[in-house]
């Protein structure tokens, strides 16, 4: 287990759904709003680097290396954000289904998105380039 592949840890708000929240805070949004007493988008998007960098150099050991990962949606979508050269915050562009798939990938040298948030019932998703 990879401890920066942790979901993003909601300080005060761990367990509140962003209605609740929202009941206190109008406006209130995950992605631009403090979260009281813990992560910020910023620091989520460390760990994401973090994750990217150790991906990165699975693959510096064979041509055509493959990791998988599994976690929550949130630092999924930050790491996907951050894998296309976007702030951590460019998440929340990425809406992100529960036991969806996705695949990050490459074209050329260039890191793309190749499938994003593939539900179980779509087609079977190709083998990476």
């Amino acid at each position: 287990m990879d401890e920066n592949l942790r979901e993003w840890d909601y300080g005060a708000y761990e367990g509140k759904t962003t209605k609740e929240i929202r009941l206190e805070h109008p406006g209130w949004s995950v992605w631009k709003d403090p979260i009281v007493g813990g992560e910020t988008v910023a620091h989520v998007g460390q760990r994401a680097d973090a994750v990217i960098g150790r991906a990165l150099e699975a693959g510096e050991t064979t041509d055509k290396a493959q990791v998988a990962l599994f976690a929550h949606a949130h630092i999924l979508r930050i790491l996907a954000a951050r894998w296309v050269g976007l702030a951590a915050d460019g998440g929340r562009l990425l809406a992100l289904g529960t036991g969806s798939v996705s695949v990050l990938g490459w074209e050329r040298e260039t890191r793309v998105i190749e499938h994003w948030n593939r539900s179980p019932s779509q087609n079977e998703i190709p083998a990476a380039n």
